[in-house]
Protein backbone atom coordinates (compact mmCIF):
# COMPACT_ATOMS: atom_id res chain seq x y z
CA UNK A 1 0.00 0.00 0.00
CA UNK A 2 1.65 3.51 -1.04
CA UNK A 3 2.32 5.56 1.92
CA UNK A 4 0.83 9.25 2.23
CA UNK A 5 3.82 10.77 1.34
CA UNK A 6 3.97 8.94 -2.03
CA UNK A 7 0.58 9.73 -2.68
CA UNK A 8 1.07 13.33 -2.16
CA UNK A 9 3.90 13.61 -4.70
CA UNK A 10 1.62 11.23 -7.19
CA UNK A 11 -1.17 14.12 -6.69
CA UNK A 12 1.27 17.22 -6.93
CA UNK A 13 2.58 15.75 -9.97
CA UNK A 14 -0.34 15.44 -11.44
CA UNK A 15 -1.87 18.72 -10.55
CA UNK A 16 1.31 20.29 -12.04
CA UNK A 17 0.72 18.36 -15.70
CA UNK A 18 -2.95 19.85 -15.97
CA UNK A 19 -1.70 23.00 -14.64
CA UNK A 20 1.00 22.70 -17.90
CA UNK A 21 -1.22 21.25 -20.49
CA UNK A 22 -3.78 24.26 -19.59
CA UNK A 23 -1.39 27.05 -19.76
CA UNK A 24 0.02 25.81 -23.33
CA UNK A 25 -3.28 25.31 -24.46
CA UNK A 26 -4.03 28.76 -23.56
CA UNK A 27 -0.96 29.79 -25.02
CA UNK A 28 -2.31 27.61 -28.57
CA UNK A 29 -5.45 29.21 -28.78
CA UNK A 30 -3.85 32.83 -28.35
CA UNK A 31 -1.76 31.78 -31.37
CA UNK A 32 -4.48 30.70 -33.51
CA UNK A 33 -6.83 33.74 -32.68
CA UNK A 34 -3.53 36.42 -33.02
CA UNK A 35 -3.24 33.94 -36.70
CA UNK A 36 -7.05 34.92 -37.64
CA UNK A 37 -8.06 31.19 -37.49
CA UNK A 38 -10.18 32.41 -35.18
CA UNK A 39 -12.37 36.00 -34.64
CA UNK A 40 -15.16 37.85 -34.24
CA UNK A 41 -18.17 36.33 -36.16
CA UNK A 42 -21.48 35.52 -35.99
CA UNK A 43 -22.95 33.00 -32.90
CA UNK A 44 -24.28 30.52 -35.46
CA UNK A 45 -20.97 30.22 -36.95
CA UNK A 46 -19.73 28.76 -33.78
CA UNK A 47 -22.52 26.80 -33.14
CA UNK A 48 -22.46 25.45 -37.08
CA UNK A 49 -18.84 24.73 -36.49
CA UNK A 50 -19.42 22.24 -32.97
CA UNK A 51 -22.07 20.28 -34.97
CA UNK A 52 -19.60 19.49 -37.55
CA UNK A 53 -16.67 18.74 -35.71
CA UNK A 54 -19.62 16.73 -34.13
CA UNK A 55 -20.66 15.26 -37.41
CA UNK A 56 -17.80 14.89 -39.19
CA UNK A 57 -14.60 15.28 -36.41
CA UNK A 58 -11.88 18.05 -36.87
CA UNK A 59 -10.56 17.23 -40.30
CA UNK A 60 -13.55 16.56 -42.14
CA UNK A 61 -15.40 20.10 -40.92
CA UNK A 62 -12.50 22.21 -42.50
CA UNK A 63 -13.87 22.86 -45.65
CA UNK A 64 -17.20 23.61 -44.46
CA UNK A 65 -15.62 25.99 -41.72
CA UNK A 66 -14.34 28.54 -44.67
CA UNK A 67 -17.70 27.34 -47.09
CA UNK A 68 -19.17 29.26 -44.73
CA UNK A 69 -16.89 32.46 -43.82
CA UNK A 70 -15.66 32.98 -46.97
CA UNK A 71 -17.57 30.83 -49.84
CA UNK A 72 -15.87 32.58 -53.20
CA UNK A 73 -12.51 32.75 -51.79
CA UNK A 74 -10.15 30.66 -53.94
CA UNK A 75 -9.52 27.24 -51.49
CA UNK A 76 -7.11 25.97 -54.30
CA UNK A 77 -5.27 26.33 -57.19
CA UNK A 78 -3.44 23.55 -59.03
CA UNK A 79 -2.60 22.65 -62.73
CA UNK A 80 -6.64 22.37 -63.85
CA UNK A 81 -7.25 25.80 -62.66
CA UNK A 82 -8.64 26.83 -58.91
CA UNK A 83 -11.55 26.22 -56.80
CA UNK A 84 -13.55 28.19 -54.55
CA UNK A 85 -14.27 26.71 -50.55
CA UNK A 86 -17.86 26.22 -51.16
CA UNK A 87 -17.11 24.64 -54.37
CA UNK A 88 -14.20 22.11 -52.34
CA UNK A 89 -16.51 21.94 -49.64
CA UNK A 90 -19.69 20.39 -52.31
CA UNK A 91 -17.21 18.46 -53.74
CA UNK A 92 -16.25 16.87 -50.53
CA UNK A 93 -19.99 16.17 -49.79
CA UNK A 94 -20.81 14.30 -53.35
CA UNK A 95 -17.56 12.63 -52.69
CA UNK A 96 -17.92 11.55 -49.28
CA UNK A 97 -21.95 10.28 -50.47
CA UNK A 98 -20.39 8.51 -53.16
CA UNK A 99 -18.12 6.23 -50.31
CA UNK A 100 -21.39 5.45 -48.36
CA UNK A 101 -22.88 4.17 -51.70
CA UNK A 102 -20.20 1.87 -51.97
CA UNK A 103 -20.79 0.48 -48.85
CA UNK A 104 -18.08 2.54 -46.92
CA UNK A 105 -18.69 2.62 -42.83
CA UNK A 106 -16.48 3.93 -40.20
CA UNK A 107 -13.56 2.75 -39.62
CA UNK A 108 -13.24 0.91 -42.61
CA UNK A 109 -9.51 2.10 -44.03
CA UNK A 110 -9.81 4.26 -47.47
CA UNK A 111 -6.57 4.14 -49.21
CA UNK A 112 -5.26 7.43 -51.28
CA UNK A 113 -2.22 7.28 -53.87
CA UNK A 114 -2.43 10.55 -55.65
CA UNK A 115 -0.20 13.45 -56.02
CA UNK A 116 -0.75 17.18 -54.96
CA UNK A 117 -3.84 17.93 -56.46
CA UNK A 118 -7.43 19.04 -55.89
CA UNK A 119 -8.45 15.57 -55.86
CA UNK A 120 -6.22 14.61 -52.86
CA UNK A 121 -8.10 16.85 -50.76
CA UNK A 122 -11.30 16.37 -52.29
CA UNK A 123 -10.43 12.55 -51.21
CA UNK A 124 -9.53 13.15 -47.53
CA UNK A 125 -12.07 15.31 -46.42
CA UNK A 126 -14.82 13.13 -48.19
CA UNK A 127 -12.84 9.67 -46.41
CA UNK A 128 -13.26 11.85 -43.09
CA UNK A 129 -16.99 12.69 -43.32
CA UNK A 130 -17.56 9.17 -43.16
CA UNK A 131 -15.28 7.99 -40.29
CA UNK A 132 -13.15 6.39 -42.43
CA UNK A 133 -9.17 5.05 -41.23
CA UNK A 134 -7.84 7.54 -44.15
CA UNK A 135 -4.34 5.36 -45.68
CA UNK A 136 -1.88 8.13 -47.20
CA UNK A 137 0.01 6.24 -49.63
CA UNK A 138 3.67 6.91 -50.89
CA UNK A 139 3.37 7.47 -54.46
CA UNK A 140 6.76 5.77 -54.83
CA UNK A 141 5.34 2.73 -53.19
CA UNK A 142 5.80 -0.25 -55.71
CA UNK A 143 2.92 -2.62 -56.46
CA UNK A 144 4.05 -5.40 -53.96
CA UNK A 145 3.73 -2.36 -51.33
CA UNK A 146 0.84 -1.11 -52.45
CA UNK A 147 -0.79 -4.35 -51.68
CA UNK A 148 0.53 -4.97 -48.95
CA UNK A 149 -0.28 -2.04 -46.86
CA UNK A 150 -3.66 -1.87 -48.34
CA UNK A 151 -4.16 -5.23 -46.77
CA UNK A 152 -2.64 -5.05 -43.55
CA UNK A 153 -4.29 -1.62 -42.85
CA UNK A 154 -7.74 -2.83 -44.11
CA UNK A 155 -8.13 -0.82 -47.37
CA UNK A 156 -11.58 -1.52 -48.43
CA UNK A 157 -11.80 1.28 -50.82
CA UNK A 158 -8.28 2.80 -53.18
CA UNK A 159 -8.38 6.31 -54.50
CA UNK A 160 -5.45 6.47 -57.23
CA UNK A 161 -4.49 8.93 -59.77
CA UNK A 162 -4.49 7.31 -63.31
CA UNK A 163 -1.26 7.14 -63.53
CA UNK A 164 -0.71 4.34 -60.90
CA UNK A 165 -3.34 2.06 -62.86
CA UNK A 166 -0.15 -0.62 -63.25
CA UNK A 167 0.90 -0.49 -59.55
CA UNK A 168 -2.81 -0.93 -57.89
CA UNK A 169 -3.57 -3.82 -59.90
CA UNK A 170 -2.35 -6.37 -57.54
CA UNK A 171 -4.27 -4.54 -54.29
CA UNK A 172 -7.55 -6.20 -53.14
CA UNK A 173 -10.08 -3.41 -52.94
CA UNK A 174 -13.30 -5.41 -51.32
CA UNK A 175 -15.53 -2.00 -51.97
CA UNK A 176 -13.98 -1.03 -55.61
CA UNK A 177 -10.98 1.56 -56.69
CA UNK A 178 -11.59 4.95 -57.93
CA UNK A 179 -9.44 7.16 -59.96
CA UNK A 180 -8.74 10.29 -58.39
CA UNK A 181 -6.92 12.05 -61.50
CA UNK A 182 -8.71 10.68 -64.22
CA UNK A 183 -5.77 10.68 -66.60
CA UNK A 184 -2.23 11.08 -66.89
CA UNK A 185 -1.19 14.58 -67.50
CA UNK A 186 2.60 12.80 -68.82
CA UNK A 187 2.03 10.56 -71.31
CA UNK A 188 -0.96 10.41 -74.29
CA UNK A 189 -1.26 6.36 -73.72
CA UNK A 190 -4.64 5.51 -72.26
CA UNK A 191 -4.11 3.21 -68.76
CA UNK A 192 -6.85 1.23 -69.66
CA UNK A 193 -8.48 1.68 -66.24
CA UNK A 194 -12.22 1.62 -66.31
CA UNK A 195 -12.69 2.52 -62.81
CA UNK A 196 -15.11 5.61 -62.51
CA UNK A 197 -13.16 8.97 -61.60
CA UNK A 198 -14.32 11.25 -58.56
CA UNK A 199 -15.19 13.96 -61.27
CA UNK A 200 -17.60 11.35 -62.64
CA UNK A 201 -18.80 10.31 -59.57
CA UNK A 202 -19.02 13.81 -58.44
CA UNK A 203 -21.30 14.70 -61.28
CA UNK A 204 -23.62 11.89 -60.29
CA UNK A 205 -24.24 11.90 -56.63
CA UNK A 206 -26.32 14.19 -54.74
CA UNK A 207 -24.53 16.85 -52.52
CA UNK A 208 -26.40 17.35 -49.55
CA UNK A 209 -24.14 17.16 -46.34
CA UNK A 210 -23.44 13.59 -45.22
CA UNK A 211 -25.02 12.07 -42.20
CA UNK A 212 -23.35 11.81 -38.70
CA UNK A 213 -20.27 9.76 -39.23
CA UNK A 214 -20.40 6.52 -36.91
CA UNK A 215 -17.01 7.05 -35.55
CA UNK A 216 -14.58 9.93 -35.64
CA UNK A 217 -11.71 9.43 -38.84
CA UNK A 218 -8.08 8.65 -37.97
CA UNK A 219 -5.07 8.99 -40.46
CA UNK A 220 -2.41 6.12 -41.41
CA UNK A 221 0.74 7.84 -42.45
CA UNK A 222 3.30 5.48 -43.72
CA UNK A 223 6.30 5.56 -42.72
CA UNK A 224 9.47 5.84 -44.98
CA UNK A 225 10.23 2.81 -45.86
CA UNK A 226 12.68 1.63 -48.86
CA UNK A 227 12.30 -1.93 -48.61
CA UNK A 228 9.94 -4.55 -47.17
CA UNK A 229 6.55 -3.29 -46.36
CA UNK A 230 6.18 0.45 -44.68
CA UNK A 231 5.48 0.77 -41.59
CA UNK A 232 1.72 3.09 -40.49
CA UNK A 233 1.49 5.32 -38.23
CA UNK A 234 -2.00 5.34 -36.22
CA UNK A 235 -3.05 8.49 -35.11
CA UNK A 236 -6.34 10.23 -34.01
CA UNK A 237 -7.46 13.45 -34.14
CA UNK A 238 -5.85 14.99 -30.87
CA UNK A 239 -8.57 16.43 -27.87
CA UNK A 240 -5.63 19.70 -28.09
CA UNK A 241 -4.86 22.52 -29.93
CA UNK A 242 -1.47 21.62 -30.45
CA UNK A 243 -0.66 20.43 -34.13
CA UNK A 244 -1.86 24.05 -35.14
CA UNK A 245 -1.29 26.22 -32.30
CA UNK A 246 1.96 24.48 -32.34
CA UNK A 247 3.21 25.58 -35.00
CA UNK A 248 1.85 29.03 -35.20
CA UNK A 249 3.43 29.68 -32.00
CA UNK A 250 6.49 29.90 -33.85
CA UNK A 251 5.92 31.06 -37.57
CA UNK A 252 4.34 33.57 -38.30
CA UNK A 253 1.16 31.72 -40.81
CA UNK A 254 -1.76 34.50 -40.80
CA UNK A 255 -5.29 34.01 -41.95
CA UNK A 256 -6.59 34.67 -45.83
CA UNK A 257 -3.24 34.18 -47.16
CA UNK A 258 -1.13 32.27 -49.66
CA UNK A 259 0.85 29.02 -49.44
CA UNK A 260 2.77 26.93 -51.80
CA UNK A 261 2.87 23.21 -51.23
CA UNK A 262 5.49 21.37 -53.16
CA UNK A 263 5.58 19.04 -50.63
CA UNK A 264 3.73 15.95 -50.86
CA UNK A 265 0.22 16.08 -49.06
CA UNK A 266 0.92 12.13 -48.28
CA UNK A 267 4.00 12.83 -46.03
CA UNK A 268 3.14 14.20 -42.80
CA UNK A 269 4.70 17.45 -43.45
CA UNK A 270 2.64 18.38 -46.61
CA UNK A 271 -0.10 16.91 -44.85
CA UNK A 272 -0.18 19.09 -41.29
CA UNK A 273 0.48 22.04 -43.50
CA UNK A 274 -2.49 21.82 -46.00
CA UNK A 275 -4.55 21.33 -42.74
CA UNK A 276 -2.88 25.06 -41.39
CA UNK A 277 -3.69 26.27 -44.77
CA UNK A 278 -7.48 25.11 -44.91
CA UNK A 279 -8.10 26.33 -41.49
CA UNK A 280 -7.03 29.26 -41.58
CA UNK A 281 -8.90 30.21 -45.44
CA UNK A 282 -5.64 30.60 -46.72
CA UNK A 283 -5.57 29.63 -50.41
CA UNK A 284 -3.32 26.22 -51.45
CA UNK A 285 -0.89 26.61 -54.66
CA UNK A 286 -0.78 22.80 -55.55
CA UNK A 287 1.73 21.02 -58.66
CA UNK A 288 1.50 17.29 -59.63
CA UNK A 289 5.32 17.71 -59.86
CA UNK A 290 8.19 19.86 -58.01
CA UNK A 291 9.84 22.38 -60.37
CA UNK A 292 11.90 24.60 -58.40
CA UNK A 293 11.32 27.30 -61.47
CA UNK A 294 7.50 27.11 -61.09
CA UNK A 295 7.36 27.53 -57.67
CA UNK A 296 9.29 30.90 -57.59
CA UNK A 297 6.85 31.90 -60.36
CA UNK A 298 4.16 31.47 -58.69
CA UNK A 299 5.58 33.50 -55.49
CA UNK A 300 5.22 36.45 -57.61
CA UNK A 301 2.22 35.03 -59.86
CA UNK A 302 -0.26 34.83 -56.71
CA UNK A 303 1.97 36.82 -54.00
CA UNK A 304 2.79 34.09 -52.25
CA UNK A 305 3.45 34.50 -48.55
CA UNK A 306 4.37 30.82 -47.57
CA UNK A 307 6.14 27.60 -49.39
CA UNK A 308 6.78 24.67 -47.29
CA UNK A 309 9.32 22.50 -48.70
CA UNK A 310 11.58 19.76 -47.91
CA UNK A 311 15.48 20.55 -47.77
CA UNK A 312 16.22 19.30 -51.12
CA UNK A 313 13.36 21.17 -52.18
CA UNK A 314 14.58 24.26 -50.91
CA UNK A 315 18.31 23.53 -52.48
CA UNK A 316 17.18 23.21 -55.87
CA UNK A 317 14.85 26.44 -55.97
CA UNK A 318 18.06 28.25 -54.73
CA UNK A 319 20.02 26.62 -57.45
CA UNK A 320 17.46 27.75 -59.84
CA UNK A 321 17.09 31.28 -58.71
CA UNK A 322 20.66 31.36 -59.32
CA UNK A 323 19.88 31.11 -63.28
CA UNK A 324 16.55 33.20 -63.46
CA UNK A 325 16.96 36.34 -65.31
CA UNK A 326 15.36 38.35 -64.64
CA UNK A 327 14.86 37.44 -60.25
CA UNK A 328 11.36 36.97 -59.86
CA UNK A 329 9.58 39.11 -57.45
CA UNK A 330 10.02 37.76 -53.95
CA UNK A 331 8.74 40.28 -51.60
CA UNK A 332 5.69 38.85 -50.63
CA UNK A 333 7.65 35.74 -49.55
CA UNK A 334 7.72 35.56 -45.25
CA UNK A 335 8.09 31.90 -44.30
CA UNK A 336 10.10 29.01 -46.22
CA UNK A 337 8.95 26.44 -44.12
CA UNK A 338 11.26 23.45 -43.80
CA UNK A 339 11.49 20.00 -42.51
CA UNK A 340 11.22 16.29 -43.47
CA UNK A 341 14.99 15.79 -43.34
CA UNK A 342 17.80 17.60 -41.38
CA UNK A 343 18.38 21.20 -42.99
CA UNK A 344 21.89 21.20 -42.00
CA UNK A 345 23.60 24.70 -41.47
CA UNK A 346 25.11 24.82 -45.18
CA UNK A 347 21.59 25.14 -46.52
CA UNK A 348 20.49 27.08 -43.74
CA UNK A 349 22.69 29.85 -44.70
CA UNK A 350 22.88 29.83 -48.38
CA UNK A 351 19.13 30.17 -48.08
CA UNK A 352 18.96 33.09 -45.69
CA UNK A 353 21.92 34.87 -47.72
CA UNK A 354 20.09 34.07 -51.22
CA UNK A 355 16.36 34.60 -50.35
CA UNK A 356 16.55 36.41 -46.86
CA UNK A 357 15.66 35.61 -43.28
CA UNK A 358 12.30 34.10 -43.91
CA UNK A 359 13.56 30.51 -43.45
CA UNK A 360 12.01 28.23 -41.12
CA UNK A 361 13.25 24.85 -39.63
CA UNK A 362 10.52 22.02 -37.56
CA UNK A 363 12.52 18.98 -36.75
CA UNK A 364 10.23 16.23 -35.52
CA UNK A 365 9.00 13.10 -37.28
CA UNK A 366 6.01 10.63 -38.41
CA UNK A 367 6.09 9.07 -34.14
CA UNK A 368 7.07 12.15 -32.61
CA UNK A 369 5.16 14.95 -34.50
CA UNK A 370 6.72 18.07 -34.03
CA UNK A 371 9.76 19.10 -31.29
CA UNK A 372 11.04 21.88 -32.34
CA UNK A 373 11.22 25.08 -34.52
CA UNK A 374 14.19 26.84 -35.27
CA UNK A 375 13.55 30.37 -36.85
CA UNK A 376 15.55 32.95 -38.71
CA UNK A 377 17.13 34.65 -35.42
CA UNK A 378 17.60 31.23 -34.07
CA UNK A 379 19.59 30.06 -37.58
CA UNK A 380 20.84 33.59 -36.87
CA UNK A 381 22.77 32.64 -33.90
CA UNK A 382 23.88 28.78 -34.97
CA UNK A 383 22.25 27.66 -38.51
CA UNK A 384 23.37 24.24 -37.02
CA UNK A 385 20.44 24.71 -34.40
CA UNK A 386 16.83 23.22 -34.67
CA UNK A 387 15.53 25.64 -32.70
CA UNK A 388 14.14 25.83 -29.01
CA UNK A 389 11.22 23.62 -27.77
CA UNK A 390 7.89 24.16 -28.85
CA UNK A 391 5.54 24.85 -25.58
CA UNK A 392 4.06 22.05 -24.00
CA UNK A 393 6.48 19.56 -25.52
CA UNK A 394 8.94 17.91 -23.48
CA UNK A 395 12.58 16.75 -24.24
CA UNK A 396 15.28 15.68 -22.48
CA UNK A 397 18.50 14.30 -23.43
CA UNK A 398 19.39 10.88 -21.97
CA UNK A 399 22.43 8.26 -21.83
CA UNK A 400 22.57 4.72 -22.84
CA UNK A 401 21.20 4.17 -19.72
CA UNK A 402 18.40 6.21 -19.43
CA UNK A 403 20.05 8.95 -17.19
CA UNK A 404 19.80 12.45 -18.44
CA UNK A 405 22.63 13.93 -19.27
CA UNK A 406 24.57 17.41 -18.84
CA UNK A 407 23.79 20.21 -20.92
CA UNK A 408 26.16 20.52 -23.54
CA UNK A 409 26.22 16.74 -23.96
CA UNK A 410 25.54 14.65 -26.82
CA UNK A 411 22.83 11.78 -26.30
CA UNK A 412 19.25 10.32 -27.24
CA UNK A 413 16.85 12.44 -27.70
CA UNK A 414 13.06 11.49 -26.38
CA UNK A 415 10.04 13.42 -26.63
CA UNK A 416 6.42 13.69 -24.85
CA UNK A 417 4.05 15.69 -26.15
CA UNK A 418 -0.03 15.90 -25.67
CA UNK A 419 -0.61 13.64 -28.79
CA UNK A 420 1.34 10.52 -28.70
CA UNK A 421 1.99 7.82 -30.97
CA UNK A 422 -0.29 5.04 -30.23
CA UNK A 423 2.18 2.72 -32.12
CA UNK A 424 2.60 1.13 -35.78
CA UNK A 425 -0.19 -0.44 -36.99
CA UNK A 426 1.33 -3.72 -37.72
CA UNK A 427 2.48 -3.96 -33.95
CA UNK A 428 5.26 -2.32 -32.13
CA UNK A 429 6.39 0.79 -31.42
CA UNK A 430 9.08 3.04 -30.22
CA UNK A 431 11.13 2.89 -26.64
CA UNK A 432 9.77 5.26 -24.17
CA UNK A 433 11.56 6.09 -21.03
CA UNK A 434 9.61 7.88 -18.42
CA UNK A 435 6.81 8.67 -20.81
CA UNK A 436 9.12 10.51 -23.18
CA UNK A 437 9.60 8.25 -26.48
CA UNK A 438 12.32 7.79 -28.43
CA UNK A 439 13.08 10.52 -31.39
CA UNK A 440 15.81 7.41 -33.06
CA UNK A 441 17.87 10.84 -32.87
CA UNK A 442 20.83 11.69 -30.92
CA UNK A 443 21.90 15.37 -29.92
CA UNK A 444 22.41 18.50 -27.38
CA UNK A 445 21.53 21.76 -25.76
CA UNK A 446 23.19 24.64 -26.06
CA UNK A 447 23.74 27.03 -23.12
CA UNK A 448 20.66 29.23 -24.39
CA UNK A 449 18.51 25.79 -24.45
CA UNK A 450 18.48 25.90 -28.67
CA UNK A 451 18.32 22.12 -29.58
CA UNK A 452 20.92 20.19 -32.09
CA UNK A 453 20.75 17.02 -33.64
CA UNK A 454 24.04 15.47 -34.15
CA UNK A 455 22.60 12.18 -36.24
CA UNK A 456 20.64 8.99 -35.85
CA UNK A 457 21.44 6.92 -32.89
CA UNK A 458 21.71 4.06 -35.21
CA UNK A 459 23.96 5.79 -37.87
CA UNK A 460 26.68 6.56 -35.08
CA UNK A 461 30.11 4.56 -35.75
CA UNK A 462 32.83 3.74 -33.45
CA UNK A 463 36.25 4.17 -35.52
CA UNK A 464 38.93 3.68 -33.25
CA UNK A 465 37.64 4.11 -30.06
CA UNK A 466 35.63 7.11 -31.29
CA UNK A 467 32.21 8.34 -31.91
CA UNK A 468 31.80 9.69 -34.71
CA UNK A 469 28.81 11.03 -36.58
CA UNK A 470 27.92 10.89 -39.89
CA UNK A 471 25.71 14.09 -40.47
CA UNK A 472 28.46 16.66 -39.20
CA UNK A 473 30.68 15.58 -41.70
CA UNK A 474 28.24 15.39 -44.43
CA UNK A 475 26.96 18.99 -43.38
CA UNK A 476 30.89 20.31 -43.50
CA UNK A 477 31.25 18.63 -46.89
CA UNK A 478 27.82 20.18 -48.20
CA UNK A 479 29.29 23.45 -47.51
CA UNK A 480 32.41 22.96 -49.46
CA UNK A 481 32.32 25.99 -52.60
CA UNK A 482 32.61 23.00 -55.50
CA UNK A 483 30.00 20.81 -53.84
CA UNK A 484 26.00 20.90 -54.58
CA UNK A 485 25.33 17.90 -51.92
CA UNK A 486 27.12 15.26 -49.56
CA UNK A 487 26.36 12.11 -47.66
CA UNK A 488 28.39 9.98 -45.55
CA UNK A 489 27.43 6.52 -44.11
CA UNK A 490 29.76 3.94 -41.34
CA UNK A 491 30.92 0.90 -43.08
CA UNK A 492 32.90 -1.47 -41.56
CA UNK A 493 36.85 -1.67 -40.96
CA UNK A 494 38.38 -4.62 -40.30
CA UNK A 495 41.21 -2.63 -38.49
CA UNK A 496 38.90 0.33 -37.04
CA UNK A 497 35.73 -1.79 -36.19
CA UNK A 498 34.38 1.10 -38.71
CA UNK A 499 34.84 4.00 -40.86
CA UNK A 500 33.20 6.65 -42.79
CA UNK A 501 32.31 6.53 -46.58
CA UNK A 502 31.31 10.19 -47.99
CA UNK A 503 29.04 10.19 -51.07
CA UNK A 504 29.32 13.94 -52.89
CA UNK A 505 27.51 15.16 -55.79
CA UNK A 506 30.37 18.01 -57.55
CA UNK A 507 29.13 20.94 -59.14
CA UNK A 508 28.96 20.46 -62.76
CA UNK A 509 32.52 21.74 -64.68
CA UNK A 510 34.68 21.57 -61.62
CA UNK A 511 37.83 19.25 -60.92
CA UNK A 512 37.01 17.70 -57.68
CA UNK A 513 39.37 14.86 -56.10
CA UNK A 514 39.27 12.72 -53.42
CA UNK A 515 42.27 13.88 -51.77
CA UNK A 516 40.79 17.96 -51.89
CA UNK A 517 37.38 16.67 -49.94
CA UNK A 518 39.87 14.72 -47.44
CA UNK A 519 42.13 17.65 -46.74
CA UNK A 520 38.80 19.82 -46.25
CA UNK A 521 37.25 17.65 -43.23
CA UNK A 522 40.74 17.37 -41.72
CA UNK A 523 41.25 21.38 -41.76
CA UNK A 524 38.00 21.61 -40.38
CA UNK A 525 37.10 18.36 -38.22
CA UNK A 526 39.02 15.93 -35.96
CA UNK A 527 41.45 13.88 -37.75
CA UNK A 528 38.91 10.89 -37.16
CA UNK A 529 36.42 12.19 -38.98
CA UNK A 530 37.96 12.33 -42.23
CA UNK A 531 36.35 9.88 -44.50
CA UNK A 532 38.43 7.11 -45.48
CA UNK A 533 36.95 6.80 -49.44
CA UNK A 534 35.13 9.86 -51.01
CA UNK A 535 32.54 8.78 -54.20
CA UNK A 536 31.73 11.20 -56.28
CA UNK A 537 28.56 10.90 -58.14
CA UNK A 538 26.14 12.74 -60.31
CA UNK A 539 22.70 12.60 -58.09
CA UNK A 540 22.25 11.11 -54.65
CA UNK A 541 19.35 8.59 -54.36
CA UNK A 542 16.03 9.90 -52.59
CA UNK A 543 12.85 8.89 -51.51
CA UNK A 544 9.67 11.50 -52.42
CA UNK A 545 10.21 13.15 -49.28
CA UNK A 546 13.56 13.91 -49.81
CA UNK A 547 15.32 11.54 -47.44
CA UNK A 548 18.84 10.13 -48.38
CA UNK A 549 18.14 6.26 -49.21
CA UNK A 550 21.55 5.39 -48.08
CA UNK A 551 20.66 1.76 -47.79
CA UNK A 552 21.18 2.03 -51.66
CA UNK A 553 24.53 4.00 -51.16
CA UNK A 554 25.95 1.32 -48.55
CA UNK A 555 25.31 -1.32 -51.89
CA UNK A 556 27.73 0.66 -53.74
CA UNK A 557 30.52 -1.79 -54.82
CA UNK A 558 33.95 0.10 -54.37
CA UNK A 559 36.60 -0.75 -56.85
Amino acid sequence: MPNLSDLRAQALALVSQIAERGSAELHYLQKMISSGAFGLEPPQNYAALVADIRRWGEVGMIPALNARRTPHRTALIDDEGSMTFRELDEASHAVANGLLAMGVKGGDGVAILARNHRWFLIANYAAARVGARTILLNTEFSGPQIRDVAAREGGKVIIYDDEYTDAVKLAEAPLGKLRALGSNPDTNTPSGSTDETLAESLARTRQPPPPQATTLSSIIILTSGTTGTPKGANRHAPPTLAPIGGVLSHVPFKANEVTSLPSPMFHALGYLHATIAMTLGSTLVLHRRFRPQTVLEDVAKHKVTAIVVVPVMLSRMIDALEKMEPRPDLSSLRIIFVSGSQLGAELATRAMKEIGPVVYNLYGSTEIAFVSIARPQDLRKNPATVGPIIKGVKVKILDDHGKEVPRGQVGRIFVGNFFPFEGYTGGGGKEVIDGLMSSGDVGYFDADGLLYVSGRDDEMIVSGGENVFPAEVEDLISGHPDVIEATAVGVEDKDFGARLRAFVVPKEGVELTEDAIKEYVREHLARYKVPREVIFLTELPRNPTGKILKRELRQIEIH
